[in-house]
């Protein structure tokens, strides 16, 4: 097969002629204004560098750079460029919606790894990250993270802004950080949300800023005299930084301020700070404290083994859960249960083993409706998909039992299990028929 023609822009090459010969790094470059800073980084550095912006996501200021434009599909045009135009070393930068399937318009490139293309549908964010860098890689590139190659970007120990965190909301912090090594072994909670001692928001599939909104919702917040509490964000345990470091700019921290909390803290060195001045021109302007804490770097803890020991439940009901549903249940039980010490994450949902949306503060009902407008991944709809798992609690009633199950057959979800003591399973021993007419499985897990 001749080689693939690629789209060239009328930007000079990165050499200039007679020129020393330099380092050149391709950029694949997503939304926002990432890439563009690590582009004016490198470049400071003396390094060249070759953006290929993915239309309708990349920013048009990319045309101050070399570049060249790929649609979502022409995978062998990106690669191309990435080679021929941005050297073998690459870094991958900038925000992306997952594409509808129905709309790109596909290349050779895209045919010749279409297993690969349907292995990204399945599973959390970090493990189809893992799968794009594994691809590249084989491709011959060297996938280089933000922080290896612009390194200035990176929040730093202590406090950035003239506010600094009380010894209450350093309180609050760490036991955001406790979350989100927690949730480890799930590829979830990259941001959590912390007042008084209360967890009010755990970051899912619907990203920080959305998550600052449902803060700012919560009805008991807009009481505030005083703003109190902390977003703490930073990488989960053994996520993939080449490509997906953690970041903040100047709205999350107009977000957060606008939710009531007194202060963002990061993990320092580990997430990286857009528009650093603005950042911390923002913080001043609302009194909200930024700081750079030391996070423990932990691995992420083996999971499976104990989600397995719970999983010996009672299937109530007709309808039984399919490997990929008992998949699921597995990861929703590894949540609730390591969840449960810090009082929150009652229930969450999981579709195909990705954790798509974690109960805190907010309640199941508005979780459950939370994770139905998350439905569309990639451009697929799944239908009778995933699970809602719970801890059960002593003292629930029939009425209010029979409306949950009505809620998550609403959201399409395939069933619904339940962890916790005999005593407190009690309460759903006769809710098999129910399930069965709603065409939900229905599993009680004794913990």
């Amino acid at each position: 097969m001749s080689p693939l023609p690629v789209a060239r822009s009328s930007n000079p090459p990165g050499l200039v002629p007679g020129s020393p010969a330099k380092i050149t790094i391709g950029i694949l470059a997503g939304g926002g204004r990432l890439p563009l800073m690590i582009a004016e980084s490198a470049s400071q550095r003396g390094t060249a560098v070759h953006i290929v912006g993915i239309e309708g996501e990349a920013d048009p200021a990319i045309a101050r750079f070399p570049h060249t434009w790929v649609s979502w599909g022409q995978i062998g045009r990106m690669v191309m460029a990435l080679a021929q135009d941005g050297g073998r070393q690459m870094v991958i930068a900038g925000a992306a919606t997952r594409p509808d399937l129905k709309r790109i318009r596909p290349d050779a490139g895209f045919f010749r790894n279409l297993p690969f293309i349907v292995r990204l549908l399945a599973g959390g964010d970090d493990a189809v990250l893992k799968r794009v860098v594994r691809f590249f890689e084989g491709h011959g590139f060297e996938v280089l993270g933000v922080h290896q190659v612009s390194p200035d970007l990176l929040a730093g120990p202590g406090r950035m802004g003239a506010e600094m965190l009380s010894a209450a909301n350093r309180a609050d912090a760490e036991i955001g950080f406790a979350v989100r090594r927690a949730l480890a072994a799930v590829d979830a909670g990259q941001a959590v949300a912390v007042a008084d001692g209360k967890v009010l928001a755990i970051e899912g599939a619907e990203g920080t800023d959305a998550m600052l909104q449902r803060v700012a919702a919560l009805p008991f917040r807009g009481a505030l005299r005083l703003p109190m509490g902390v977003l703490t964000k930073g990488p989960k345990p053994g996520q993939e930084l080449r490509v997906d470091m953690p970041a903040i700019g100047p709205h999350t921290i107009e977000r957060a301020a606008a939710a009531g909390l007194a202060g963002v803290a990061v993990a320092s060195g580990a997430v990286l700070i857009v528009d650093r001045a603005d950042a911390i021109r923002m913080a001043d302007v609302h009194g909200c404290a930024l700081e750079g804490l030391a996070d423990p770097a932990t691995a992420p803890p083996s999971g499976p083994a104990a989600a397995s020991r719970l999983l010996k439940g009672r299937v109530i009901g007709r309808r039984r859960p399919n490997r990929r549903d008992a998949a699921d249940i597995e990861t929703g039980l590894m949540a609730v249960e390591r969840l449960a010490p810090f009082a929150t994450g009652r229930g969450v949902v999981v579709v195909r083993r990705y954790v798509r949306a974690i109960e805190a503060a907010e309640g199941s009902a508005a979780m459950l409706e939370r994770a139905a407008g998350l439905r569309r991944q990639w451009g697929l709809r799944w239908r009778k998909a995933g699970a809602f798992v719970r801890r059960a609690e002593a003292g629930e009633e029939g009425k209010g039992l029979a409306a949950l199950l009505r809620r998550v057959a609403a959201q399409e979800l395939a069933g619904v299990a339940l962890m916790g003591p005999v005593h407190a399973l009690a309460a759903w021993e006769d809710a098999g028929r129910l399930a069965d007419d709603l065409g939900l499985f229905l599993v009680l897990c004794e913990a």
